[in-house]
């Protein structure tokens, strides 16, 4: 395995992008292996690391089908109901509570 080229922060040439800056414009790296990285130096710690890929290989996002989109909310509706009263909170329940905060604060719902 030969060795990654290695970029300074924000110095990367241009034909390289994050992860994060493909998907912005539509790609995804579709399997290919990493082709160089950035490295951010910090204070007394490790430096910051990440990963580029050529986007001239980068290959359009899938689209989202009605099985994804049906996947997706099933999903989001499980994060949103709660397991103690098993009502939609109508928001995301926190995982430090575990339930709506109706039912993790019952006193403080009763004093309102």
């Amino acid at each position: 395995m030969s060795a990654l080229p290695v970029y300074p922060w924000r110095l990367a040439p241009d034909g390289y992008a994050t992860r994060r800056q493909l998907r912005a414009a539509g790609l995804r790296p579709g399997g290919q292996d990493v082709a160089a990285q950035l490295e951010r130096p910090r204070y007394r710690r490790a430096p910051l690391v990440a990963y580029l890929y050529r986007v001239d290989l980068a290959k359009p996002v899938r689209p989202m089908t009605p099985g994804r989109w049906a996947a997706l909310e099933k999903a989001n509706r499980a994060r949103r109901t709660c397991p103690q009263c098993r009502t939609d909170a109508g928001y995301v329940i926190p995982a430090v509570l575990g339930t709506c905060v109706t039912c993790a604060y019952p006193e403080e719902q009763r004093a309102a």
